[in-house]
């Protein structure tokens, strides 16, 4: 890709102690707002995050399909469309309204917390918040479930190639998507088939995070089932930023999924291989124990497309849609790989 390297959103930033997921609907007439709180969003997070730059505040911001022709003139990002909701023989995941997503991230919560707060309260009466979550790390980066999370993510080179649009979609290089789910947890379930069967439920050791070899893996672990590969057999990735969350008061244990990857397609695969099952499972045996309650899926525009919008209005007439088959109408995921400055 030629030319200056885009001013790349922060979707590669690393663990952090605390999240908060805010998914918002846009109120009709609301579309002014919200594109000028986009315009000044990383104007408030230096803001923020100036206070204790060493707890590394950031946010990542996103935009789903039925919003995105209401905010922008011009083209859509190829593999832009609604979350597609999977009914398998046993478990749903269902698609769930979301026009906007902010995943914000901090070292301390007091910053997610001040930041969502300048983010809903500047867009007040112009959106409204359909989901909010506030992720912790629980212990050494693991779930509720108490297995690490985010073991198999792909770092460097790989990462980048792997997250951000390349040449497949040039005028929306350096963008990535973003798929959500909530998921609770039946705790009470999960504690009574004890450590054993829990590992052969996720496919990895839970106190030492090891894969367990092929001969033991179970062909409808998380592990096994989650495996998404090219026509060379090569691994397609993604990277998640998944977080925990929850309230004992309420009885309520969960993890919040949050998938980024350069095309839907990868993480949509997988969603497909967990609901609808492969050749050697019925379904990932995870969500015997794990209720997909949210879908959404969303573009993440560079930052420099969010504070400029896009450099040239076309006619809606000559907007691209989505394929009506279904298709992403993407190229190959060879292309070379946007670098991060």
């Amino acid at each position: 890709m030629g030319g200056k390297s885009p001013n790349l959103q922060p979707v590669l930033a690393g663990p952090s102690r605390a999240a908060l997921f805010l998914v918002m609907t846009v109120e009709a007439g609301g579309e002014p707002v919200v594109r000028e709180l986009l315009g000044d969003l990383a104007g408030l997070v230096r803001s923020v995050g100036f206070r204790r730059p060493e707890d590394r505040l950031s946010c990542v911001a996103g935009i789903g399909s039925q919003a995105w022709d209401r905010l922008f003139d011009g083209p859509r990002p190829a593999g832009l469309h609604p979350f597609v909701p999977l009914r398998g023989a046993r478990h749903t995941a269902p698609s769930t309204p979301g026009d906007l997503v902010f995943h914000v991230r901090a070292q301390q919560a007091d910053l997610c917390f001040e930041l969502g707060t300048l983010i809903t309260r500047r867009m007040a009466g112009a959106v409204r918040v359909v989901d909010e979550v506030q992720g912790f790390t629980y212990f050494d980066q693991r779930d509720l479930l108490g297995f690490v999370d985010g073991t198999e993510n792909p770092e460097g080179n790989p990462a980048v190639e792997a997250v951000y649009v390349g040449e497949e979609d040039p005028a929306f290089a350096g963008g990535s998507y973003l798929i959500v789910q909530k998921y609770l947890h039946d705790l009470d379930g999960w504690d009574r088939i004890g450590s054993d069967e829990q590992e052969r439920v996720i496919g990895r050791t839970k106190l030492s995070d090891v894969e367990l070899p092929d001969g033991v893996q179970a062909p409808d672990s998380h592990v096994a089932v989650n495996q998404v590969l090219d026509e060379d057999g090569e691994e397609r990735q993604i990277h998640r930023a998944n977080m925990p969350f929850g309230s004992p008061g309420r009885g309520e244990y969960g993890t919040y999924f949050a998938g980024y990857c350069r095309t839907p397609e990868v993480t949509e695969q997988m969603l497909r291989n967990m609901f609808l099952g492969t050749d050697e499972a019925s379904h990932d045996r995870i969500l015997d124990f794990s209720t997909a309650v949210t879908g959404s899926l969303f573009h993440v525009p560079t930052a420099d497309f969010l504070e400029d919008g896009p450099s040239e209005a076309v006619a809606p007439s000559e907007r691209r849609q989505p394929e009506k088959n279904g298709s992403l109408g993407i190229g190959s995921l060879k292309s070379a790989p946007v670098q991060a400055d």
